[in-house]
């Protein structure tokens, strides 16, 4: 090295000591007070920032280290600050600390609220501005909070990127699919909102609730209500990189959600990625997979697109995990078809609205009655996607609905946890009807048995209702499957989020006259020729030391590179 100027270094590099986490309430466009919490990110000085909101009848994480939530796929607050970021988590409208009603993330109210939280970003410090009044803001967060982030980003441009977990594309095909409730969620629902807002719940919600589970229908006017929450078709209207994470066990927003909502975003032409997992709403009966893949891809997700740096890999378009519990992927969904598993079968369904119901208000279970259709898978197949059922049947009675599910024989449940309702009209007269199922992830071995169950009411959705007799004179099931050259393997799997946040201290000792110390541009104070400058608390990067003093009556300068998480202190 050359003579430098005899600098014995020891560095602990010098930055301004990072902000504390700090709350805050504002006044949104009605008056509404939201309340906030901001944790700055680790490394102090200015950042892009993820806001992360809570699930219903939750509030807003005060917890800056906070972790991930494996079996909701959340991202915690931890894990996005050692990546970088800062994190704006607040209560939403109607719950926690916040004022107001709860309206259920609708467009004029709970998105209001978070244009009203960016513009408060816009004026904090610490945050990284595309230009005055427009911070450089990303979004994620499960459940209720998918839903704000879908509805905010189609209305608010200065949102750089989203990525929703376990969100909903709308509340009607999602709560009310083919126009009857989803009882077993609706109960639930309520049951927690009520005591989680206070009472302070749209009157909406308990009308809903209240029809419901005693008919299984809405009234027009709650149907139009819930369907005016959003996101629905405002998703055509988001431009911004979208990366949509559900899982295959969610019942109260299954598959078919993130779906519709990935396939707008891939004709819009934006990035866009899709990543299916085991838990949601819902239990993981088959195993969950490697730890901490949902949350590098999160993670990953927003570094690209809302830190901008472009040397992140993504990974690829469509990952999804079967219920073997291992990672397969394809560039895109839908994914290349390959040969479908195909059976047919036929038989009667006497309805009785006396008969005990199977599965739980969060999983579909084996049913004693209902007519069975044996399902071979021949050769070992990927199946993925929704299967598509057609029913040619007669009956006579009262009653709307039949429901579909498929039976894993080898594990002894349900495929996904899944129900579908089927309507039926009952008349007498024959009748065909064609419908997709809820989508599933299935790994199926050669020669892997399931079994089609046709029933006549499950607790997802509540009790049989109605007294029929059905004749099914055909029935047709297609489970879609994958071409095995489309399929990558499982290789594509992002390890975890490990950003080490330093622990170097270092003295700068420096030798000459009128010294000036920076470290990335920033000037570190110099006593009694020594310089010190603490790194702790910054994430894995690399930081320039300068250093320039006079010598013998010339001007000196040199520049070091440091790693903040080295091993050892270099001297």
């Amino acid at each position: 090295m050359r003579r430098s100027f005899a600098l014995a270094l020891a560095l602990l590099f010098a930055l301004p000591a990072a902000a504390h986490a700090r709350d805050a309430t504002i006044t949104s466009f009605d008056g509404t007070q939201i309340v906030l919490s901001f944790h700055p990110s680790p490394g102090g000085g200015k950042a892009p920032t993820i806001l992360e909101g809570h699930g219903w009848a939750g509030s807003r994480e005060t917890n800056p280290e906070a972790a991930s939530d494996e079996a909701l796929g959340n991202v915690g607050v931890g894990a996005l600050r050692k990546a970088g970021f800062n994190v704006l988590t607040w209560d939403s409208r109607g719950f926690g600390s916040s004022g107001g009603t709860v309206t259920v993330d609708a467009p004029d109210k709970e998105a209001r609220d978070v244009m009203a939280l960016i513009d408060w970003l816009a004026q904090q410090p610490e945050a990284q501005l595309d230009k005055a009044g427009d911070p450089r803001v990303g979004m994620t967060g499960v459940s209720y909070a998918g839903g704000i982030e879908l509805t905010t980003a189609a209305l608010d441009k200065r949102i750089d990127a989203i990525a929703p977990i376990i969100a909903w594309h709308s509340l009607t095909s999602s709560l009310y699919k083919e126009e009857t409730v989803k009882g077993g969620w609706a109960t639930g629902l309520t049951t927690v909102g009520i005591p989680g807002s206070k009472g302070r719940l749209d009157p909406h919600i308990l009308s809903a609730f209240t029809s419901g589970a005693a008919t299984g229908k809405l009234s027009e006017e709650d149907r139009a209500w819930f369907a005016s929450r959003g996101p629905g078709d405002l998703v055509w209207q988001i431009k911004v990189p979208t990366f949509v994470v559900q899982g295959t066990a969610d019942t109260l927003f299954t598959l078919k959600e993130a779906i519709t909502n990935f396939e707008i975003a891939r004709i819009s032409g934006v990035p866009a990625k899709m990543m299916w997992f085991c838990g949601g709403h819902g239990v993981c009966l088959t195993g969950s997979g490697p730890k901490g893949h949902v949350e590098a891809a999160v993670v990953a997700w927003l570094k690209r697109y809302v830190a901008g740096d472009t040397s992140v890999d993504t990974g690829p378009g469509f990952e999804w995990l079967a219920d073997d519990a291992q990672w397969r992927s394809t560039p895109d969904y839908p994914v290349p078809p390959g040969a479908p598993v195909t059976a047919s079968g036929k038989g009667t369904l006497v309805l009785n609205p006396l008969d005990a119901v199977s599965g739980t208000i969060a999983s579909a279970g084996r049913a004693v009655n209902a007519v069975n259709v044996p399902v071979t898978a021949e050769r070992a197949a990927q199946i993925v996607g929704e299967p598509t059922l057609t029913l040619t049947y007669s009956g006579t009675g009262i009653g709307t609905h039949v429901f579909a599910q498929l039976v894993d024989e080898k594990r002894q449940v349900v495929v996904g946890n899944q129900a579908t309702p089927i309507p039926v009209t009952l008349d007498g007269q024959p009748h065909t009807i064609s419908r997709p199922l809820e989508a599933i992830a299935a790994s199926a071995p050669a020669g892997a048995k399931y079994t089609l169950q046709l029933i006549g009411g499950t607790q997802l959705y509540g009790p049989v209702r109605g007294a029929a007799n059905i004749t099914f004179s055909r029935i047709d099931l297609s489970l879609p499957t994958v071409g095995a050259a489309a399929i990558s393997g499982g290789a594509n799997v992002l390890a975890p989020t490990r950003t080490c946040l330093s622990k170097r201290k270092f003295s700068l000792r420096v030798r000459g006259a009128n010294p000036r110390v920076t470290v990335d541009g920033k000037r570190v104070k110099v006593r009694k020729g020594r310089a010190t400058i603490d790194l702790r608390g910054k994430p894995r990067g690399t930081v320039k030391v300068k250093v320039t003093v006079k010598r013998k009556g010339k001007t000196v300068r040199e520049t070091r590179t440091y790693k903040t998480c080295a091993p050892k202190t270099k001297r």
